[in-house]
């Protein structure tokens, strides 16, 4: 197995085609089919799999290749500073559900750096691409919420993915709506009182599970319900059908605007706000920032 190899690999997987590989790579196509195949039959496992829509990776293949990005990674990383004497970039990405704190502590992240070269990434998107993200080295953090339903089967998720989840607040379960809303102007919600309009959530995908879903007690009974793909049509529907969505009640009005409010749900129940990094994997120095701005909002 050479670094060679493992650089074939992976740009065959980003680019889900053979004779688009080979030519991004400057090599022949039966000369990359070839050097893949003598990989395989060293690991003595199948990666790709051929099919009408392209290339796909195999379940075995996707182990292999969160290891191999790693490698080609560092590689590169190693070859830019000692070899090229290039002053590495600043780098740090991460997935998250659709939480504007989270986002709003993103740019805190990014406004404090210094002058020089960096590369952030930030991905807000549904919560298996969150683990998926982290596990194959897309993203250095995954920030989502477990609670009494759904720790059970996320952790072992967590689990067999190799990654850890660290909790870093708790909080109650609020209603999020328009401040023209009926039930805006109330101290605290009862479940009963939301039976009339429309509950709001995120599209999950394939992965429609009720333990996915970023919203908590996603298995009670709703009269109602629309499912959206992103932050800015949620709160568009929240003002034009007086939706709602539960939530954890912390608000960025910097981002969605001050037309929005947070009022406590009737119930004990609550949820915990964490991140998932890759087992035993120190988080660098940009991971540490984000994760002590991300602290903060437990503390509003």
């Amino acid at each position: 197995m050479t670094l060679t190899q493992l650089a074939y690999v992976v740009k065959i997987a980003d680019t889900k085609s053979m004779n688009k590989a080979a030519a991004e790579l400057f090599v022949s196509q039966p000369a990359l089919s070839g050097a893949v195949r003598d990989l395989e039959d060293e690991l003595h496992i199948e990666l790709f799999m051929r099919t009408n829509r392209g290339i796909v990776v195999t379940t075995e293949g996707e182990e292999f290749l969160s290891y191999a990005r790693q490698m080609v990674e560092l590689n590169k990383l190693i070859s830019e500073r000692y070899v090229e004497h290039k002053q590495a970039k600043k780098k740090f990405s991460v997935s998250m559900q659709h939480y504007s704190f989270a986002v709003e502590a993103f740019i805190e992240l990014g406004s404090q750096l210094s002058v020089g070269e960096f590369e952030l990434a930030v991905h807000e998107t549904k919560t298996h691409e969150v683990i998926d993200n982290v596990r194959n080295y897309r993203s250095e953090i995954g920030v989502l919420y477990v609670d009494d339903f759904n720790e059970k089967v996320l952790k072992k998720i967590f689990a067999e993915n190799e990654l850890e989840f660290f909790p870093l607040f708790v909080c109650g379960v609020s209603v999020y709506l328009s401040k023209n809303h009926p039930l805006a102007g109330q101290k605290r919600i009862k479940f009963e009182e939301l039976k009339d309009y429309p509950c709001l959530s995120f599209e999950q995908g394939e992965k429609n599970s009720f333990y996915f879903a970023e919203e908590v007690l996603s298995t009670l009974d709703y009269k109602q319900t629309i499912k959206t793909d992103d932050r800015a049509t949620m709160l568009n529907l929240m003002v034009g059908m007086q939706g709602y969505t539960l939530c954890s009640g912390i608000i960025c009005e910097e981002l969605n605007g001050g037309n929005f409010v947070s009022v406590p749900l009737d119930t004990e129940d609550t949820m915990t706000i964490g991140y998932v990094k890759r087992k035993n994997m120190p988080l660098s120095l940009l991971g540490q920032k984000y994760i002590e701005i991300l602290k903060k909002y437990g503390m509003k």
